[in-house]
């Protein structure tokens, strides 16, 4: 039975690239992706693209992209490489990726998929509502920084189809990333939906990277992780059956079981029956994990849907500014000598009349990450050191730094033995997501 190995060389924007040097010289892959895109990443790169239109792809791109094509020059494989790196302008991208492969005398087919970005036909969607607020899309034109619809795998089989080496898409979902190479190695119509749900399930497991290998799942004691420095990225062996294998380059760091495999597996996952991507509904509820060897884990029993024919938007906007600011309180009684010093920080906000919609004040290794009530449960004890946070939503800048400023006047006019202070002010981009038709999304392909 015929079958395909594709390799997952990035979880995230800033992952390591070293692993997925390791899966391009002795993975023996068909195909490596790179799944670099978050909601945020993408409006930030919106936003690097108006003021230099020659930029807004991935940070990266070119430090991944140019050690990638040293292992092409070195090596020459047989594999081709899939991303999304495009992000908010990926024809840019591939020109930058063409003219790295010139610089290394590679004769690679680069091509970009374009037409993701919807922010010129958005004003035709104003009164959709917004998924995470409910209030109508218009709501926030004014603040918008971008508007790009999640695509499907239809570029990336095209661009397959007329011969591409290296294909740069913008934001594409991620399991499309996988979804593509196996639509076009076996054929597979796009009505296929048993098949197409079996390829988004491996696309969704390989999507994170270690995460599936032990990345995220190593938690000391209980899930003990050989090797985690040295983790290496999945490799997903699909078969023309839907048949699913996950095993990882021997002798890397890492662990690939069933465990890892059902944690990524359940992974933002919201209704498993109904796993809604632009080229399928997926259905998880009657897979089946099976350890088959050391580091190897096989998946059956996926399913699949007709898609809904709509495709989620991400529309990014300008929210507000966070004006934050730490310092480090040690000793006996340091954790009410923080608290005493963020209510210092507060009252002094309220008396110089700062202007803020929302306050938190926290004190990390107590309160951060638990409740009060929770932290004095789980009766882990008084830490000897802890760090005072204050951080506020203002609508401008200048309110915010008052609050980050405030934190720092707590050197000489806070509590005693206070330390190591950390200002910050950041300007928020938040996400509103939409739902429009797939027709009205028109990809395109470049060749450069």
């Amino acid at each position: 039975m015929k079958s395909i190995r594709i390799g997952s060389g990035a979880g995230t924007a800033n992952d390591c690239i070293e692993p997925a040097l390791v899966l391009l010289e002795q993975g023996d892959l068909d195909y490596l992706f790179f799944e670099c895109l978050a909601e945020r990443t993408l409006a930030l790169a919106s936003l690097r693209k108006k003021h230099d239109p020659s930029k807004g792809y991935d940070q990266q791109l070119e430090n991944r992209m140019g050690r990638l094509l040293d292992v092409y020059k070195k090596t020459n494989p047989r594999t081709k490489v899939i991303s999304n790196m495009g992000a908010a302008n990926p024809l840019e991208a591939a020109r930058v990726i063409k003219r790295l492969c010139r610089e290394r005398d590679l004769d690679l087919n680069v091509y970009a998929v374009l037409g993701d970005d919807v922010s010129e036909i958005l004003n035709k969607f104003y009164e959709k509502e917004v998924m995470e607020t409910n209030r109508p899309l218009s709501a926030y034109k004014d603040s918008l920084v971008n508007a790009n619809a999640y695509t499907g795998c239809t570029g990336i089989v095209q661009a397959l189809k007329e011969g591409a080496d290296i294909v740069i898409t913008g934001r594409c979902a991620d399991p499309s990333l996988t979804v593509g190479p196996c639509v076009y190695e076996f054929g597979w119509a796009m009505d296929d939906w048993e098949h197409l749900g079996c390829a988004t399930i491996a696309g969704h497991l390989l999507e994170c990277g270690a995460q599936i290998s032990g990345g995220y799942f190593a938690d000391m004691e209980r899930k003990q992780v050989p090797d985690l420095w040295n983790v290496g990225f999945p490799i997903g062996t699909i078969y023309e059956d839907g048949t699913i294998e996950i095993s990882k380059v021997e002798g890397t760091g890492g662990l690939i079981n069933g465990m890892t495999v059902k944690e990524q597996a359940l992974y933002e996952i919201q209704d498993p029956a109904n796993y809604l991507t632009p080229d399928v509904v997926a259905d998880f509820t009657s897979l089946r994990v099976e350890e088959t060897g050391k580091d190897k884990v096989r998946v059956t029993g996926g399913l699949g849907k007709p898609k809904t024919g709509l495709l989620k938007v991400n529309c990014g906007y300008f929210d507000c500014y966070i004006g934050e600011g730490e310092m480090s309180y040690a000793g006996y009684g340091c954790v009410d000598r923080a608290k005493m010093a963020g209510e210092c920080v507060v009252k002094r906000l309220e008396r110089n009349l700062v202007k803020y919609s929302e306050i938190r004040v926290d004190i990390i290794g107590c309160n951060a990450m638990y409740t009060d009530e929770i932290e004095s449960a789980m009766q882990i004890g008084t830490p000897a050191e802890c760090r005072l946070r204050v951080a506020a939503r203002c609508a401008d800048r200048e309110n915010a730094e008052k609050v980050a400023y405030e934190v720092e006047a707590l050197y000489c006019t806070g509590p005693a033995a206070g330390g190591g202070a950390r200002r910050l002010v950041r300007e928020i981009i938040s996400i509103a997501s939409v739902l429009i038709d797939e027709r009205e999304v028109e990809l395109k392909l470049v060749k450069v």
